[in-house]
């Protein structure tokens, strides 16, 4: 299988993926008891889900025995700017890189079916769409695949370090010599024997600036990570009010954070991204225009984004924390007009965001 190996990996990077890897769905044994240790001191927050399907997410081999190999692929989102030079422009929205553009998960996945459909076709002969391929109506000699990307219990981090394509760095992103640490991950999960390459090594040595940088301290030793304190969960998986102490660390961030990957110094081996849907436009939008946003222009305006999937209330929510932190008073008229919001949460940053710019109406 060595020859099919290294042709996947061709057919890989003609599709637009920038690296590959191979590791066996048992690489990662260590992975279920950090897990479990994350969990268990309450870290994933509300992502209940981590907790429901810990046994899946813990253990490859269990969310589908007949796996035999795990395919890795890396895909570049660089992005051509400074992401930090946001912060400094506070009457502005600071958006995640990644969701600049179009919602990796369709770009990805749509690669990763066609990259396994040539997988098959060469193992065998035949394929048919989906997420999961079989070749023939023969299933114990037809090879079958799975195609992951983000929205199942499958670590993908543990894995593409097992599978040689980084290692996970003081921040619990991945890392890469070649890449930098922008980049998304897809995974292939196939009943095809591949030979496995070597795991990677940790390189992050004595630096510590991503974990320095954290604007809410969310990283409580080097290599670990407290959701609950972060802002790219705080700003997207956080349903609710945000704890009043983290507001201030938010900033004029409204969907995710960039802070510790953009600090990296393994960035200066960054590759340019060859998806240009991914980059989007550069030019921050204006508070302002996004606190006045309805749930249909909210929709219209992110459609085909990431940011679409958290909703129009709990985008206004960060808007309105961001206004509260810009010290921008020309910014007070669009917190309140929030002040009387059918959601309690709304409501909520809206006085908290004129209390922070010293209008009526704040606490």
């Amino acid at each position: 299988m060595g020859d099919l190996k290294e042709r996947l990996r061709e057919r890989a990077l003609a599709e637009g993926f920038s690296a590959m890897g191979v590791c066996r769905p048992d690489a990662i044994p260590e992975a279920a008891g950090r897990l479990r240790a994350f969990v268990e001191a309450g870290r994933h927050g509300q992502m209940g889900w981590m907790a429901e399907r810990m046994g899946w997410r813990g253990d490859p081999a269990a969310l589908w025995p007949e796996a035999r190999s795990v395919v890795m692929l890396a895909e570049v989102y660089t992005p051509g700017h400074d992401p930090m030079a946001v912060l400094d422009r506070p009457e502005r929205g600071a958006v995640s890189v990644y969701a600049h553009g179009r919602d990796y998960h369709d770009l990805v996945k749509k690669r990763l079916k066609r990259v396994g459909r040539w997988l098959l076709e060469e193992a065998g002969s035949g394929s048919g769409p989906g997420e999961r391929v079989r070749l023939s109506a023969k299933p114990e000699v037809s090879p079958e695949i799975k195609v992951f990307v983000d929205t199942a219990p499958v670590m993908e981090k543990p894995l593409a370090q097992a599978a040689g394509l980084g290692w996970q760095g003081k921040h619990t992103n991945l890392l890469s010599r070649d890449l930098g640490n922008w980049f998304f991950l897809g995974a292939i999960f196939t009943t095809i024997a591949l030979e496995p390459d070597a795991p990677e090594e940790e390189h992050c040595g004595s630096c510590r600036r991503c974990l320095d940088i954290c604007p809410t301290d969310a990283f409580p030793a080097p290599f670990q990570l407290d959701a609950r304190r972060c802002i790219s969960y705080l700003t997207i998986e956080h349903e609710g009010p945000v704890d009043a102490a983290l507001r201030p660390g938010i900033g004029n961030r409204i969907y995710g954070c960039d802070d510790c990957l953009a600090v990296c110094p393994w960035n200066k081996f960054a590759r340019e991204a060859r998806e240009t849907r991914y980059l989007g436009d550069p030019e921050p939008p204006l508070l302002a225009d996004l606190a006045a946003l309805d749930d249909a222009a909210f929709r219209a305006r992110y459609a085909g984004s990431a940011i679409k999937r958290i909703g129009i209330r709990r985008f206004l929510r960060n808007v309105l924390y961001a206004i509260g932190n810009s010290g921008e008073v020309g910014l007070a008229p669009a917190a309140a007009a929030h002040l009387d919001h059918e959601d309690a949460t709304v409501r909520d940053a809206a006085r908290w965001a004129l209390g922070r710019l010293g209008n009526r109406g704040g606490d």
